[in-house]
């Protein structure tokens, strides 16, 4: 028999231990408990080393007749990091193992959870079998086996088990998905579980066995291997699946690599990432053999990244390329028409930015392919500005200089005009408020321009241009506050005059000027700087702002130009034509976070509207929508021979906590029927995760053809890489 043990309190040893243990609830060292249980045998030399502490509380602790520590009622020992509760722990000092009752808790770390109802440890916790276990992984991957066992304290060893990520629920003991092995082992340190003879399972019905797997655990958020699976059909490539295998590549870099296997072609995808110290860089390309052209090695490139240097500089580079016109749309990397590749060098201080830039293009509209030597090929750019406050005028004044250059392949005249252009520009304004808080301003600018053309007969080799730019203006901004929120109104009027000193020259960029708020009171319409507007000109307009108390705000504004003479710089469709310009209205809507309303129309003065456009956004806990619909006039100056009505639209439904409903919808009124459509529906929760998806494309091109994809992706969530889903849990049952 075993003898009785003695409470603690009846031997010297007792009544030390009995004044650090207090009364209620104890606290004492557990390995401070056990030397002074070996000291009745053999007494401590001072040379000794003071061994590693751990701490022991519990309702009770004391020693048995053989020596053996017993600690009862609510058990927390506390060693090197690991935590482990119980309900009784009974310490064998002979062979330095605990006997521990259930239930078991046993935490190491923040990720790594140990449920069981009995076992046995070594003193240190790091060896022993743990029985009816259940292993914790990061609050995700549950593993519930018949014996657990821990190995050197790094492996986990657990035999007979089930792993999910799934919650069960009281009417139901299948959980949506498991994997059942004879064998599974976690490595802690390198975060990794083995499956010995594994069998997948879902919602109790076996699909697939493997014998053996490894995936990461659910810490693990770059781990080499297998992604989930997407699985297509398409009209052009018809059935496929793409499987991704991620490589980290140390701490900073990764590459992805995507078998594409499909009916029609065989394509290889790759990503490739790398973080610097003082930048990053991503490339992403695809090379595919297919039937669908006469060449069949086709593929595509675009690289990009982005690195600050030494005085503030930030340098970006972005490159695109692809084999031929249709790659991009055929498998639906890219809804690109045009490829812009740029080198790019910046500074932005908070009174100067400095810029430079090379870009080369490449079209893939099937309109311009037959005279793309034609079109811009290669662009420079350069700018340097500075922003200055004059001490003895007031103000601010800028200091502009910039260069250009546009170069195309073609050598015929005219159509191959190739143009640089440097100037320089320099600009001031002030203001000061009047009396009766009007606000008076006041703007100069005066810019200069040397082209140099070359393949353009029609043009003098080298011009020389100067403008002259003189404003005033005047508003008055009214304030009233109400019961309901407060109104500003601010009307405004400007009067500008601009001349040109110089030939007629060409225009390169700006082609397609704009007429909207942001620059009715701007010096010139026009985007860039080949082009000036010129003449006398009074631009008007007015604004209402309303901030309302009950969480909402409006915005209207109206405006319009007067010109003293018409220069015909402006087409009829722009709305800027004629001695009074088309009426610009304009305004916002907002209610709270929830829904925004914008809008933007021309319309003359028999309320013809030439162009409109508008914009809803709504978002809330299940619903987010946009919705955007842009009317237009037919321009052939803007390459748009036949009028433009167009809306696009795109939602999401949040159903139930797991199912929700996306919709991408883009419909073409003037050709009555919808360019492009996607429907997809989608399934989360804290364990899977399923995302069915149908997309139609109705254009028609010689480079972009009408096709159908189903795209389905099922994702196991809870391992590594794999985000737990946060919609909420599914109780089968």
């Amino acid at each position: 028999m075993t003898p009785p043990a003695r409470p603690m309190g009846r031997s010297p040893v007792g009544r030390v231990a009995a004044l650090a243990l207090g009364t209620g609830r104890t606290v004492a060292a557990l390995l401070l408990a056990a030397t002074l249980c070996a000291m009745l045998a053999h007494p401590a030399r001072s040379q000794d080393p003071l061994p590693e502490t751990a701490t022991l509380i519990a309702d009770r602790v004391a020693i048995s007749a053989d020596s053996a520590l017993v600690a009862e009622g609510g058990v927390e020992v506390l060693f090197r990091g690991t935590r482990l509760t119980a309900t009784r722990i009974t310490y064998d000092r002979r062979d330095g193992r605990l006997g521990i009752d259930g239930p078991i808790t046993l935490t190491q770390g923040t990720n790594i959870v140990v449920l069981a109802d009995a076992g046995e440890l070594d003193a240190d916790l790091r060896n022993g079998i743990l029985t009816s276990a259940r292993l914790v992984l990061n609050r995700e991957l549950q593993v519930a086996a018949a014996a657990l066992s821990r190995v050197d304290g790094r492996y986990v060893q657990l035999s007979n088990t089930v792993a999910s990520s799934c919650r069960v629920c009281a009417a139901s003991q299948t959980p949506l998905w498991q994997i059942r092995a004879r064998q599974v082992v976690h490595d802690t340190e390198a975060r990794q579980i083995y499956f010995t003879g594994a069998r997948l399972e879902v919602a109790g019905i076996p699909v697939a066995y493997i014998p053996r797997l490894r995936l990461p655990d659910p810490s693990v958020r770059r781990a080499r291997g297998f992604l989930s699976p997407d699985l297509t059909q398409s009209n052009l490539l018809g059935f496929g699946i793409r499987a991704p295998y991620f490589v980290p590549l140390g701490a900073s870099a990764d590459v992805t690599v995507a078998p594409f296997l499909t009916t029609r072609s065989r394509t290889v995808e790759l990503r490739y990432r790398q973080a610097f110290r003082s930048g990053r860089i991503e490339a992403n390309g695809a090379i595919s053999r297919d039937d669908l052209t006469e060449d069949p090695l086709r593929g595509y490139l675009f690289v990009q990244g982005a690195f600050a240097l030494p005085r503030a500089f930030v340098l970006t580079f972005d490159a695109e390329l692809v084999s031929d016109e249709r790659y991009l749309s055929d498998y639906r990397y890219s809804g690109a028409d045009r490829l812009d590749s740029e080198v790019a060098l910046s500074r932005v201080g908070r009174d100067e930015r400095v810029s430079a830039s090379v870009i080369a293009y490449r079209t893939l509209r099937a309109s311009e392919l037959a005279g793309r030597d034609r079109l811009p090929a290669l662009q420079g750019l350069a700018l340097w500005e500075r922003r200055l406050f004059p001490a003895g005028i007031g103000g601010e004044a800028r200091l502009r200089f910039s260069a250009q250059s546009y170069r195309r392949a073609s050598t015929e005249d005219v159509l191959g005009r190739d143009l640089t252009r440097l100037g320089t520009a320099a600009q001031w304004r002030g203001e000061r408020v009047l009396p009766g808080g009007l606000v008076a301003g006041a703007e100069a600018q005066f810019a200069a321009d040397i082209y140099r053309i070359a393949d353009d007969a029609s043009f003098d080799e080298t011009q020389v241009l100067g403008t002259p730019t003189l404003a005033a203006d005047l508003r008055w901004p009214l304030v009233r506050r109400g019961a309901g929120g407060s109104d500003l109104l601010t009307p405004m009027v400007q009067l500008v005059w601009t001349d040109r000193f110089g030939p007629r020259l060409p225009n390169e960029d700006s082609v397609l000027p704009e007429f909207d708020e942001g620059n009715l009171f701007a010096l010139s319409r026009f985007p860039g700087d080949d082009l000036r507007e010129r003449g006398a000109r009074l631009n008007l307009g007015v604004t209402w702002t309303h901030l309302s108390d009950r969480d909402w705000q409006g915005t209207l504004t109206l405006g319009r130009i007067l010109r003293d003479e018409d220069l015909g710089q402006f087409g009829g469709v722009s709305g800027l034509s004629g001695l009074a310009s088309d009426w610009l209205m304009a305004g916002q809507l907002r209610l709270g976070d929830r829904i925004a309303l914008t809008g933007r129309a021309l319309f003359d003065d028999a309320f013809d509207v030439s162009r409109a456009e508008g914009r809803l956004d709504w978002t809330d806990r299940r619903l987010r929508a946009v919705a955007s619909y842009v009317w237009a006039e037919a321009d052939p100056a803007a390459a748009r021979p036949e009028a433009a009505s167009e809306l696009r639209l795109d939602t999401a439904v949040q159903l139930t906590p797991q199912w929700s409903i996306e919709n991408d919808l883009r419909y073409d009124f003037e050709a009555s029927r919808a360019a492009d459509a996607r429907l997809g529906l989608v399934f989360r929760n804290e364990c899977f995760a399923a995302d069915l998806s149908l997309s139609r494309r109705f254009t028609s091109s010689t480079s972009v053809r009408p096709d159908t994809d189903v795209g389905l992706r099922v994702t196991l969530l809870g391992f590594g890489g794999e985000q737990p889903g946060a919609r909420g849990t599914v109780c089968r049952g």
